[in-house]
């Protein structure tokens, strides 16, 4: 069942879903959170799709926030509020509102949602595409005990990361962190089955796949080696392959669904990696409301503690913000060091007839120059 409302109110939005419960059967309220996705009309419709698939896992109700782009300065200044109410069959085991914002009120759009919101439940906030670079500092982001975000979605994958880093709170978390869930646990079972120490890691896969650096960088977190990141054709994450005591262990994907587990001195055996949609990504975060510890310490690790010769994505993100955004591991030594750093020999400490101006020592108090003998 769905209900149109133009130009409304929250109060009215709050007895379409009533009238709607009632209309078909079932005016009980069993949802367990509120979801919160914010998007836009290009991405509105992939959104609701995966987020109708997770209410089959978690019922919810789902709250869409579209602020629209006016089209002249007079629309700019007038507030309006649309909303399509949806319950039963087509909005998935719960309840959808999408809203589209225009004018003033887009910039509000809190005070739209804060009186739609479940009460005792707790609310989760989605952005799809374009997350604000501080997610726990934005107005609908902190209505949420969770707030979800993708960087695979943005423009420079590498540098949202750095951007996640520094604005990090506990709540926060990234689809582009649970898509390596599966690796994982895979790689935490196969270290399992081995007595060895791991000396080194290499981890490939796309260039603008970010999954490939969080791997790489809970990696280097947990085993204190060093992380190589490599560049692979893809598609997603390829490979990693461990460097240990009792031998290689290679985890290796090349198609996107199966991949190869190699341990040392055991036969090769194909173990499931299928690349999963944003609804099972999606379904997985809202499983747990709690801070994601790992997550924050792999994150907080660093993008640039990452070994390896920098992507063409990396060599132009140095181009734009210049040489001292390189990484410390690409910082070319420099060609002429200050003098205490090339010799050892402690500086003459000034003396009473030192020269005032520069506090050296006089010609006189120089201490002599041997003559070499003659050869």
């Amino acid at each position: 069942m769905k209900i149109d409302l133009t130009d409304t109110t929250a109060s009215k939005i709050n007895k379409a879903l009533v009238k709607g419960r009632r209309a078909i059967g079932t005016p009980a309220v069993g949802m367990v959170l509120t979801l919160v996705i914010v998007t836009d009309e290009e991405n509105a419709y992939d959104a609701l799709r995966a987020a109708n698939d997770a209410s089959r896992e978690h019922p919810s109700r789902t709250l869409v926030v579209i602020k629209r782009v006016s089209r002249s300065p007079r629309d700019r200044t007038k507030s309006r509020l649309d909303a399509e109410v949806r319950v039963g069959a087509d909005a998935g085991t719960g309840e959808t509102v999408v809203l589209r914002l225009y004018g003033e009120v887009s910039d509000h759009a809190q005070s739209v949602v804060l009186p739609l919101l479940l009460p005792d439940a707790p609310v989760v906030v989605w952005w799809s595409v374009d997350a604000p670079r501080d997610p726990a500092g934005d107005p609908l982001g902190a209505l949420g005990q969770r707030r979800v975000t993708d960087s695979y979605a943005a423009e420079k994958p590498v540098h949202e990361l750095r951007s996640r880093a520094e604005s990090y709170e506990p709540g926060d978390t990234d689809l582009a962190w649970a898509r390596i869930t599966p690796w994982r646990s895979m790689l935490a079972a196969a270290l399992d089955q081995i007595d060895c120490e791991v000396v080194s890691v290499e981890v490939a896969g796309e260039e603008s796949n970010p999954s490939v650096e969080l791997l790489a960088m809970w990696l280097a977190d947990r085993l204190h080696v060093h992380v190589r990141r490599a560049v692979s054709a893809g598609p997603g994450l390829t490979q990693v392959r461990l460097e240990t005591t009792g031998g290689p262990i290679t985890l290796h994907r090349s198609d996107g669904a199966m991949a190869t587990l190699a341990l040392p001195g055991q036969p090769d055996r194909a173990v499931a990696l299928k690349r999963r949609e944003t609804s099972e990504l999606l379904a997985e975060e809202l499983r747990r409301l709690d801070p994601d510890d790992t997550y924050a310490s792999a994150l907080r690790f660093g993008v640039d503690r990452l070994g390896g010769i920098p992507s063409a994505t990396q060599r132009a993100e140095v181009s734009a913000r210049g040489p001292e955004s390189l990484p410390v591991r690409q910082k070319a030594p420099d060609p002429d060091p200050a003098p205490s750093a090339r010799t050892s020999e402690p500086a003459l400490p000034a003396s009473p007839a030192a020269d005032s101006d520069t506090g050296r020592p006089t010609p006189a108090q120089m201490p002599p120059v041997k003559k070499a003998d003659s050869p």
